[in-house]
């Protein structure tokens, strides 16, 4: 979801393409999910999403119109009604036309997590707290940068507001996909293999598992062995 602040300079639309860059705190993107961001609090985003779920109303990887791009105030919900037509016009942050339906690129802090923001009041209180350079939520960059070094390439489909909906979601993947491919014929070859593979860094942060699951064993017998000398102890008593 991307965090568009137009009155601050941040006119992030839909379909646009977020970056992560490092601004001397972070490495680009940080967590956010140490604070519950649902709007009720209990669902979550599923772990394996079905994929190509069809949409008969659109193709899908073309720009959805201008029309169907609306950034409304943070203290306004959604109304229902098809295609967001139900929310009142007079909550929307009106915003200067683009001279075309290209996306532009952003530069800045990505927050990461496993819970979706779907609520605007939560999504600029985590805002607050992250910093005034965070520019998208996202659910998967925050634990892969732990361990490997990598950028963080995002289309934008909605605003991790209420008025939330999937129309955007190809087209924007289509933007970040894009993005990607020009980047990489930028990439010298020498360059690529100097960096650690994928697999390597996996390797390592499975050892790291395995010696965590083998200090808990360890624990755990320390701890039996315990509780059966004072029970033993008890019984000599």
């Amino acid at each position: 979801g991307g965090i568009a602040r137009p009155d601050e300079g941040r006119d992030i639309r839909l379909g646009d393409i977020v970056v992560s860059q490092p601004d001397g705190t972070t490495g680009g993107a940080c967590q956010y999910d140490l604070v519950k961001a649902k709007l009720d609090g209990k669902q979550m985003l599923e772990k394996n999403p079905k994929m190509g779920k069809k949409s008969k109303q659109n193709p899908g990887y073309v720009h959805q119109g201008l029309d169907n791009d609306r950034l409304f105030q943070a203290s306004y919900d959604h109304a229902p009604g098809p295609d967001g037509q139900g929310c009142d016009t007079a909550n929307e942050i009106q915003r200067h036309p683009r001279d075309n339906c290209g996306p532009e690129n952003h530069y800045g802090t990505i927050a990461s997590g496993n819970t979706l923001v779907k609520d605007a009041a939560v999504r600029d209180r985590i805002v607050a707290d992250v910093g005034e350079d965070c520019i998208c939520f996202e659910m998967e960059a925050a634990g892969l940068m732990d361990y490997f070094p990598c950028l963080v390439i995002r289309g934008i489909c909605d605003y991790a507001d209420s008025h939330k909906n999937d129309r955007w979601q190809r087209y924007a993947s289509a933007t970040a996909a894009a993005y990607a491919k020009e980047l990489l014929a930028y990439v010298l070859a020498a360059e690529v293999q100097e960096t650690k593979k994928a697999l390597e860094v996996l390797q390592l942060v499975q050892q790291k598992i395995d010696g965590v699951q083998q200090t808990t064993v360890a624990t755990k017998a320390a701890a039996d062995f315990i509780r059966f000398d004072l029970h033993t102890d008890k019984i000599k008593r």
